[in-house]
């Protein structure tokens, strides 16, 4: 559960985050990168999203469609708003992200795609915040991320 992460995790978590906040057309940017490794290192993810398996990840056909786009800036927005309930709302943040691990069955999203998720938002902060993006950093993020989606595999696991 998210409310196990410590107080450290969580400080190297948000402030890299706000880091991140700070950059011009952050939602789109950190998207883009995200989805497009998304796709790359599971090119199944590309239908459950709408799109051709065979797309090219690199295509304006891509990269210059609203959904794409959209998709994009949405899961920036949905990682925004539950970095922003960690600490004070822990236990609403892990109600919400057993609802949304349950609402996920529906879209045909499986347990093992979420290590793939979580490389592809690594590779985005990475990416976008070069050096100051730490080891210890990563570790944080990646200590966060395992909470978040371990609630959401627990939420698919009761909906099945």
């Amino acid at each position: 559960m998210v409310r196990e992460l410590n107080y450290t995790t969580i400080s190297y978590v948000l402030d890299s985050w706000e880091a991140v906040r700070r950059l011009k057309n952050f939602e789109e940017t950190v998207g883009v990168i995200l989805f497009k490794n998304l796709f790359k290192k599971s090119p199944q993810a590309k239908v459950l999203f709408g799109f051709p398996i065979d797309i090219d990840t690199d295509s304006a056909e891509l990269l210059n469609s609203k959904r794409f786009l959209m998709h994009a800036c949405y899961l920036v927005q949905m990682i925004d708003t539950a970095l922003n309930m960690v600490g004070p709302d822990t236990e609403l943040l892990t109600e919400i992200m057993l609802e949304l691990g349950a609402k996920h069955v529906r879209y045909g999203v499986r347990a093992e795609m979420f290590p793939v998720m979580g490389e592809s938002i690594l590779i985005a902060l990475r990416t976008t915040l070069k050096e100051s993006f730490t080891a210890v950093i990563e570790e944080a993020w990646k200590e966060t991320f395992a909470e978040l989606s371990g609630d959401m595999v627990r939420g698919m696991s009761a909906a099945r």
